[in-house]
Order: structure tokens, then sequence, then C-alpha cells
């Protein structure tokens, strides 16, 4: 959206004077889950149990791209498919075709169900998380809860791991790049490419290219011209309007293209560039005037479609000096192919050269931005090598999450009818934990988190000051004492049904980014490494312990040797 002033203004969040809306995608109905969650439906309803009070944990196990962090994405959209969850007419036909043999009365009650009766609580979304610690806990009866597993995980899991993606790359650059998400065209589709800028967004990302993510989130835009626009011009001749007014409407240049002319030849002269380039490509300079005459304000030159220093960056800086003389400041050039650390510093010595011979203030702070399949790995090793690149050009590494194709969210019952209840398995990692719990995060005496710890609902908070017994879930011998400093609940009611608690308000999308950030900066260093990061802790109480392995004792058969 825009404000009077032209500039983009974040929608506002949902809350009492803004009714939830609808799923940003249109697509995410009830019917977008698995066929056995509505034969499971069936078969609860069948059985007189679909009633029965459930408790789900969405959780991960582990956490993705070789880290030890993930960020929480996907919450709003999970809040806005529980607050608009009902059947329509066509599609309750639909599932009569494909379930011919339920009773009528099955589909009567299909008709009828909203999730007034659910709960959720969950972790602020742009939060750190980690694996194990319940994202999510839905509460409601057990069949319209199974009916949100599919929608819910499906609306976290992509979410989640490009935003951690994201953040990853933010961390990797540093805070004082400028990272551009340039995904839409390599996205799994459209609804891929729009989540992906949204996401991105959160993770630290500064825009996005993407102009429908912009409109719908609020996200700045950035984008500058193609190869194609460069090599579609032929020669200056085919400029036919040539009058630039000035920024300020004080005079008019009547002839731009004479004057840019005019800027190469002095260019070439400037000794101290030692007679670095000789006759530039004169469509190239044709395109790039063209593009500045249109856009003044926003003139940003794609420079390595010919040659980068002996032809695109002296073009560039031609058609910067003449803009500069009527007041305009060019916005800076951008390296899609070659030796992308050498020309950055080729180029930002040859702005140099030029803000030093012409007095030109600020000239050698010209942008350079990157971009040609850039990730990660590749950011970190330019930094290593030393470069003068000022933002990144971010797409298909990104926005696929190309080193890893899913988070792996998980959706596990932990009690029905206030019975505990547990999943096992001969794999400990996929062991769940059961019961209904209450999560925390403690913090240590430097502001560092040292340890998450789930309890059993109905214990006391863990106090300031007093020390804590946390215990690995699974390993005897993986305990530790902890003395917290700070105390934080990690759980929220973000959607509390009938029940009368208080509902947390869905924040804005910028103010889901800050708290990414915040939470990244208040991450110990080595758990934020790239390689080797030490495993944050994730523990549960002693009570809860000794409940989990009395359970798991309870609930597992036991063998009979013949």
């Amino acid at each position: 959206m825009m404000s009077v002033d032209g500039e983009m203004e974040t929608p506002a969040p949902p809350g009492p004077t803004n009714p939830i809306p609808s799923p940003t995608n249109p697509m995410v109905t009830p019917l977008l889950t698995d066929l056995y969650q509505f034969t499971m439906a069936y078969a609860y309803w069948k059985a007189g149990k679909h009633l029965e009070r459930a408790v789900f944990d969405l959780f991960f196990r582990k956490n993705p791209f070789g880290g030890e962090y993930t960020i929480f994405g996907g919450l709003e959209e999970c809040i806005r498919f529980i607050a608009n969850f009902r059947f329509k007419e066509e599609e309750i036909s639909y599932l009569r075709l494909v379930m011919p043999t339920c009773e009528d009365g099955f589909f009567d009650y299909l008709r009828a169900i909203d999730c007034s009766d659910v709960e959720v609580y969950a972790i602020s979304e742009g939060s750190v998380v980690f694996p194990k610690v319940p994202l999510m806990r839905i509460e409601g009866p057990v069949a319209v809860v199974q009916l949100l597993e599919t929608p819910f995980v499906n609306l976290v899991n992509y979410a989640s791991l490009v935003t951690t993606n994201a953040a990853r790359h933010r961390f990797v650059a540093g805070k004082e790049k400028s990272l551009l998400e340039f995904g839409l065209r390599r996205a799994q589709g459209p609804d891929g490419g729009i989540s992906a800028s949204r996401y991105c967004y959160m993770g630290g990302f500064d825009a996005t290219s993407n102009v429908a993510a912009g409109r719908l989130f609020g996200i700045p835009l950035r984008g500058t011209h193609s190869h194609a626009f460069v090599s579609s011009f032929m020669s200056l001749d085919e400029i036919v309007d040539k009058t630039l007014q000035s920024y300020d409407g004080s005079s008019t240049c009547e002839d731009f293209v004479s004057l840019v002319q005019t800027w190469l030849n002095r260019i070439k002269r400037t000794n101290s560039l030692h007679g670095a380039f000789g006759e530039t490509n004169q469509s190239e300079l044709a395109a790039f005037t063209s593009y500045a005459l249109a856009l003044p304000n926003n003139f940003l030159a794609l420079v390595d479609t010919y040659d980068v220093m002996s032809s695109g960056v002296p073009n560039f800086c031609a058609v910067a000096l003449a803009l500069n003389e009527f007041g305009y400041k060019a916005t800076g050039i951008r390296l899609d192919s070659g030796d992308l650390a050498y020309l950055s510093i080729e180029a930002r010595k040859f702005f140099g050269a030029l803000e030093k011979e012409f007095a030109i203030p600020e000239f050698g702070k010209t942008i350079i931005t990157a971009s040609n399949d850039l990730n990660e790995e590749t950011i970190d090793a330019l930094n290593k090598q030393g470069h003068e690149m000022d933002s990144f050009g971010i797409g298909t590494y990104l926005v696929t999450c190309y080193s890893q194709a899913a988070l792996g969210c998980v959706f596990k019952l932990v009690e029905i009818n206030n019975q505990p209840r547990m999943k096992l398995s001969e794999d400990v990692t996929k062991v769940s934990i059961p019961c209904k719990k209450r999560c925390y995060r403690l913090y240590g005496r430097e502001g560092y988190p040292l340890v998450d710890i789930m309890t059993g609902a109905n214990e006391p908070t863990p106090k300031v000051g007093e020390r804590i017994l946390c215990r690995h879930p699974f390993n005897e011998s993986k305990r530790a004492y902890v003395v917290p400093q700070h105390v934080e609940e990690l759980l929220k009611c973000y959607w509390p049904g009938d029940s009368g608690v208080k509902r947390e308000e869905l924040p804005t999308l910028k103010n889901t980014r800050d708290r990414c950030m915040q939470h990244l900066e208040h991450m110990r260093p080595d758990h934020m490494r790239r390689l080797n990061p030490t495993p944050y802790k994730v523990s549960v109480s002693a009570k809860l312990y000794d409940f989990i392995h009395f359970l798991w004792l309870n609930e597992a058969p036991v063998g009979e040797l013949q």
C-alpha cells in the first residue's frame, strides 16, 4: 500500500479493529489436506469419539542446513486459516463423491463445524526456535484438530525453512550489506514465489523484486533492467526525446545524449585511469542513456552485457556524471557474471578516481550490487577473498532452499481426554514427548539463552535466581542445573476459540522481521556459526523426565524369548 507521500506502508495487523482476513492464498481451504484426515475424521465420528478433547504438538526434529537454529514462520497464515475454517456446500458435495460409503450424518457434521472449540498456543512468529520444542500446541475436538494437521504443517514447513535460509544469508553477509531477494522466476510456482518474498523479508532481507509480494505485504521493491534491455539498443540515434528536466525543476537539458558523450570523453582523458579503456560499446551507452532518461531518480545499470571494465563501468559513469550535473544521484551498478570480487574492487577504484578527478562528493561510494547464483557459501567465500560489494541480489539458492528440500515438521497427539499419549519408535529421535506442556527459555548472566525447558502444564513456572534441574528428554546422563537470570514463557494464545483466554495480536510483517533480527542478535555466537556450531540445549523438567520414562515403559510391549 502507498501512503500520501509515496512511501510503502505495511498493512495493518489483524486485531479487534482489523478482523482476521482469509489466508493469503485462496487455495488454502479445508480441502487442502490429505484424504486420510477425512477418513480418520469419519472413523472418529462413527465411533462417537469425534468430540473428545485432544492436544497436539507441532514441532520439528532437526535444524536445517547443518545449523543449530531455526526461525519460526507461518503462524499468521495458520491463524488466518483457522479463523475462516468452514466447509462450503460445493466442498461437501465433492467429499460425498470421494467418500461415497460415508453416512449422511457425517457430512451434516462437517457442514456445521468451525474452530470455535479449538485453542492454539504458539511461539511468536519470527522467533528463534529449536527441535522438539512445540512451535504450536493445538487443543480441541479430536476430529476437527485432525483436519488442521496437514494445512498447518504445510503452512509452517516452507515458511520456517525459507525464513531460516534468509537469516543464514543475512548472518554471513553482515548487518551492513543490503540483501535483495530476486527469486520469483526460479521459485516453485506462484505461491512459492510469493511466500519466499514474504519470509525472506522476515528473515532479514531488505527488499524484493516481486511486485505482487510488495503490494500484498508492504515489502520494499528493488529492480533494474535486464541484459535484453541493453542488447535491444543499436545506437544513440535511437533516442528520440533527449531532454531531461533537472531534479529541482529549475532547468532543462535539451540534449542529454550529447552531455553523456561529453562526459565519456572527459573520463577517457582522466590521467589517474591510465587509459583503462578504449572505445566503449555504443549500443550499451544508448541503453544506459535511455534508461536514465526514463528513470533519472533510480538509475542502476547492469554493466556486464559486453565487458564490465572496458565498457559497462565507463558507460555507466558517463551517464551518472551527466545526471549529477542536473541534481540526480545514480543508484549504482549490478554485476551479474565474472570474477565478482575482482570486478567490484576495480569498479570501486574507478569510481574513486572519478570522485577525485571531478570533485564529485561520494561518487567513490556508488553502490555495487552483485548477483549471479549467489548463495551462503559464495558470499562467505567473497568475504574471505575481499570485495567491494554493497548489496547482494540472491534468487535460486535462496527461495528453493537448494541445500535442503524440507524442514520436516510433524504433528503429534500428546493428550486425549486428559490422558497423556506418546508415540514410540526404535529411533529415539522419533519418540514424542507426551502430555500438555508449557515451554520456557532460560537466560544466563550475559543475556544469552542457555536452554529451552519443557514442563508439564501444571508444574510451577521456573523462577529467576532459583536453581532448576534441566534434563535431556531421553539421555539419562545429560543433565545440568541452571540458575536463570530471566525466564521467558514461549507459548502464547493466538487463537482462544470460545475459551475466553486473551488472544495475542498478530504483529505486522515489519514487526515480525524486527523480532527475528533481535532474537538473532541475542543468540550466543557459537550457536550461530556456519561450521560446527555448538548445539543448543533443549530439556525437560525432572518431573516430566520421570513421567516420560514411566509412560514409555508402560506403553512399550514386553518381548518374549522362546
